[in-house]
């Protein structure tokens, strides 16, 4: 019984491999061959292009990474130390503004620091 039906499924798929193989021009399944390949050449070229593109900004970006990080600390660093001196400045001035309060024009009695705080996300 199985082999009847496994003989069934086969000549039935021979018979449907047939009917769709005069569905179809040869010359087109070769055409459509020819651009597949080609596809897949330009697709593995490109592959290999990034994978090389890839490989060059890793080897860059090991290079500046050091140079990143130690320039940031130097920044953060700089951050610090401008916000010590303008705190001693506030400080300095209010001082001032206690022991003369003459000192300075009417205009700047009000202490603002008007930096923006760069750490805030804008």
């Amino acid at each position: 019984m199985e082999q009847a039906e496994t003989e069934t499924v086969r000549v039935a798929s021979e018979g449907v491999s047939r009917e769709f193989k005069t569905l179809i021009d040869a010359e087109d399944l070769d055409s459509l061959k020819q651009l597949q390949h080609l596809i897949l050449g330009r697709l593995q070229d490109s592959n290999a292009v990034l994978s090389h593109f890839n490989e060059y900004s890793e080897h860059c970006f090991d290079e500046v990474s050091g140079d990143f990080s130690r320039n940031t600390r130097l920044l953060r660093s700089m951050k610090s130390d401008l916000d010590y001196i303008f705190q001693k400045l506030r400080s300095m001035k209010s001082r001032i503004l206690a022991t003369y309060p003459d000192a300075f024009p009417d205009g700047s009695k009000e202490v603002l620091d008007r930096r923006p705080d760069l750490e805030l996300p804008q």
